[in-house]
């Protein structure tokens, strides 16, 4: 790992923001790593699972770690887009119109059930989370510069439960699963908050200026040519696949790439390994992939398929 200031300083802002999201979040190093990854890499990330399982938790824990401002969304089959967007209102007193943001205008966005809105108003987070920005009347209004979303769903099986459109789930760097404690971490978390640790009125650990050196550090990590064609190729094959309809496009790649590279740092790295980017495949590609017809009748499951392609692609040497 270098030694330079700017990588001991990033080095040592992610191990804190780890340390206190594990104190919380029991069970589940991999997924907070990943989530990490993530947010050093300036992506966004979807948590998917039944409920109960912390995703809310999570997205809470993480922005009182950082002191970041937090806005929750709870999103409902009857939300509209002013609702996450704000809205121009005259002011009598002004004879004007004025801009009222919404809670989109965060630092650190909760968008809870996500899935549970309609397209619409999912639509609604687009150009923030490819753009850094909203355009409203006419308008451009930039976002923070540490502006982060994270997303939480039931699966679609669930009723009540819309399917993201494939273009808000490519906005996504990550999809990721807590899924359910063992026996031991469950009785430790059950344990915890019968004792009333207050997790959430601890002081911050990080500031956003740290995070915001993170990400300028992790810009830094190096990646050989290789492995960048690595991961291009990775992505291209889930274009040729039979079973796979729509495959995985460019901002993919990018993903891929930038968020291998802020587990390289997390790792304690400032070089890419083979091993950081087949971490990451399957949850960078999977959740972008439609599959076919044919293969969704018959079982097939797009992780699946993404371990496939990461054992019939070569890795570099």
């Amino acid at each position: 790992m270098s030694s330079s200031p700017e990588f001991v300083a990033a080095r040592l802002c992610w191990d804190q923001l780890y340390q206190r999201l594990n104190q919380v979040i029991l069970g589940q190093p991999l997924t907070l790593r990943k989530l990490l990854a993530a947010l050093a890499a300036g992506g966004h990330v979807l948590l998917e699972d039944v409920p109960g399982t912390g995703k809310t938790t999570l997205a809470k824990a993480l922005a009182a770690a950082i002191g970041a401002d937090f806005k929750r969304v709870q999103f409902t089959p009857d939300l509209l887009p002013a609702d996450i967007l704000g809205m121009s209102i005259f002011e009598a007193a002004k004879q004007q119109f004025e801009f009222h943001p919404g809670p989109i205008f965060t630092q650190i966005l909760l968008a809870d059930e996500i899935n549970r809105a309609t397209p619409r108003t999912q639509s609604a987070l687009l150009e923030a989370m490819a753009e850094n920005q909203v355009s409203l009347d006419g308008r451009q209004y930039q976002m923070d510069a540490l502006f982060f979303v994270v997303a939480t769903q039931n699966p679609v099986e669930f009723r009540g439960a819309y399917p993201l459109p494939e273009a808000q789930m490519d906005r996504f760097a990550l999809k990721l699963a807590l899924g359910y404690l063992d026996a031991q971490s469950e009785t430790a978390m059950v344990e915890a908050r019968h004792a009333g640790e207050a997790w959430s009125v601890l002081p911050p650990c990080v500031t956003r200026e740290q995070m915001l050196g993170l990400r300028q550090a992790v810009q830094q990590v190096h990646i050989a040519p290789e492995l960048t064609r690595y991961a291009v190729e990775l992505v291209r094959a889930t274009r040729t696949m039979p079973e796979i309809r729509l495959g995985a496009g460019p901002r993919a790649s990018l993903a891929l790439v930038r968020c291998a590279k802020a587990l390289a740092l997390g790792s304690g790295s400032d070089f890419v390994t083979p091993d950081h980017v087949q971490a990451l495949a399957c949850d960078v590609l999977a959740h972008r992939l439609v599959l076919s017809t044919e293969a969704k009748y018959s079982g097939a499951d797009a992780s699946a398929l993404v371990t496939r392609i990461l054992h019939e692609t070569p890795i570099p040497v």
